[in-house]
């Protein structure tokens, strides 16, 4: 079975986050995308964020009546801070009979130097990197961190770099929907309409459990 990996803060997830996976899922022939919810986002700091309970309840409202469409709770369980390294080698040993592809888009490839042990990542999975709005698609092997560069082997005919482990990255360029999870916390904040940026479903649970709504302070 040919699994994608869409890991994600999820906060909320929104039309883009579908849209590219289902474009991913259809180019790449995957059997399922699996969406991990983050516990605990290590790169990303600050208020705003829903609980993780909050955020999964929103995906899995998100993605019902697609049969290609799964959540794994893999992350919320575990709990403190979410490193895709420690994911996926958890989710290797469950399924080793699976074969696992990370998606990610252009931006956060751009800094996977940053990661916990992500030369250790290229070892256990595909990538399938998505283009986003504002980020052109640079040289495959420029966007590598470069302690790993030599590592890697560029396979002109497919477009795409092959790991000395047989691992791939292939960069896949997608509908260009400029959406972020930033920008609708922000209208929400605002008391502005989310319509049509995330799926109904989501809309509904949002008002419901006023997520994301400004916060008065009494005097």
């Amino acid at each position: 079975m040919r699994i994608g990996i869409f890991g994600g803060t999820f906060n909320p997830i929104h039309l883009a986050h579908l849209r590219s996976a289902e474009e991913v899922r259809e180019a790449q022939g995957f059997d399922r995308i699996l969406f991990i919810p983050s516990a605990t986002p290590p790169h990303k700091h600050g208020g705003g964020l829903a609980s993780a309970q909050h955020r999964l309840a929103m995906v899995k409202l998100a993605i019902a009546g697609n049969p290609c469409f799964h959540v794994s709770t893999i992350e919320i369980e575990r709990g403190g801070r979410s490193y895709t390294v420690d994911t996926l080698r958890l989710l290797r040993a469950r399924t080793p009979s699976a074969r696992f592809a990370l998606i990610i888009g252009m931006d956060a490839f751009r800094e996977i130097g940053t990661w916990k042990d992500y030369a250790g990542i290229f070892a256990l999975c595909n990538f399938v990197v998505t283009s986003r709005p504002g980020f052109a698609i640079p040289a495959l092997r420029t966007a590598l961190p470069v302690a790993v560069r030599n590592e890697f082997c560029y396979r002109a005919r497919q477009t795409i770099l092959e790991h000395s482990t047989g691992n791939q990255i292939t960069l896949q360029r997608i509908s260009d929907l400029d959406i972020s999870a930033s920008s609708i916390r922000q209208r929400l904040s605002s008391g502005l309409s989310i319509r049509y940026l995330v799926p109904p479903s989501v809309e509904r649970y949002i008002a419901q459990h006023q997520l994301y709504a400004r916060r008065v302070v009494s005097p």
